[in-house]
């Protein structure tokens, strides 16, 4: 049965919403963040050198990255769901949602919760990280306006892998500046295999995003 080693309040809460979704079996293996760095612990090293969640194992496979993973687990186990057929464009703008949420998008997010513990010197690097959020953010806000998903109509693993980066986004910044996204990530956090992820998994602080 297919593994998902998870550290509390972490991106790994997306591969069991994308597993809940799906259906598929699994099992979680539960690890937790130390108390008093926040990070995660030693043991995760023994199951990929990285020691970062989220992990799969399956099948003797270990499969390490959100992006790699959600990939895996639509080609092995989706049975089409999920995904727009290859052959179509929204498959090629399924892609790009797939690599822009850890290549591009969560950067400024990074950014924006380092500088904001920083004095007032380093203000010039503030306003820059700001930019370059406000950037992204109206990018993802401008693409729901015709959605009210990503691709339109349909809801994709794209959806649940640029999840985090709105969850996040929602305690950083005035979400009323990006309306199309809130109502995204309130929609998102409804839907029952969101909630159930979050009862299986525990401890999600994000998971109040949409409040």
């Amino acid at each position: 049965m297919l593994t998902v080693h998870h550290l509390n309040n972490s991106r790994s809460h997306r591969i069991a919403w994308l597993l809940e979704e799906l259906g598929v079996p699994y099992r979680i293996q539960h690890y937790e963040r130390d108390a008093r760095t926040g990070m995660a612990p030693e043991s995760l090293k023994a199951i990929h050198p990285l020691g970062k969640s989220p992990i799969v194992t399956d099948d003797g496979r270990t499969i390490a990255e959100s992006g790699a993973i959600i990939d895996y687990i639509i080609r092995r186990h989706g049975k089409g769901r999920l995904t727009p057929a290859p052959e179509t464009d929204d498959y090629d703008q399924y892609v790009h949602w797939l690599h822009y949420a850890e290549g591009s998008a969560s950067l400024p997010l990074i950014m924006k919760g380092t500088v904001n513990r920083l004095d007032r010197k380093w203000q010039p690097l503030k306003n820059l990280v700001a930019s370059e959020l406000h950037l992204h953010l109206s990018y993802i806000d401008t693409s729901l306006q015709d959605g009210p998903f990503l691709l339109g109509e349909l809801f994709t693993a794209a959806d649940v892998q640029m999840s985090f980066v709105a969850e996040v986004a929602a305690l950083l910044v005035d979400r009323n500046d990006y309306p199309a996204l809130d109502t995204w990530i309130r929609l998102l956090q409804a839907r029952p295999a969101y909630r159930r992820a979050v009862d299986t998994g525990g401890d999600y602080a994000l998971a109040r995003a949409g409040d």
